[in-house]
């Protein structure tokens, strides 16, 4: 299990094939990382469940590929 007491707000958020697929806006509840609209391609709000992260450190690394990212992340409002 991730500790996500260590994702901080504007953390790059990669993929496993090393591609920013986005920056931390905040956690969303215990389960979601909620990406900032600045970083989106489309100017949406995306979301990330905390199972797909691998680690944490000055960076919030995941265990999916950025295509598979963003073929499977959630979309938002707000």
């Amino acid at each position: 299990m991730v500790d996500t007491t260590q994702i901080k707000e504007h953390m790059d958020v990669i993929s496993s094939d090393k591609k920013v697929v986005g920056k931390v806006d905040h956690m969303d509840g215990p389960d979601k990382i909620k990406l900032t609209k600045a970083s989106s391609p489309d100017g949406q709000h995306h979301f990330i469940p905390t199972e797909w992260i691998d680690h944490v450190d000055q960076h919030v690394h995941l265990n999916k590929s950025g295509d598979d990212v963003t073929a499977h992340w959630q979309h938002g409002k707000s």
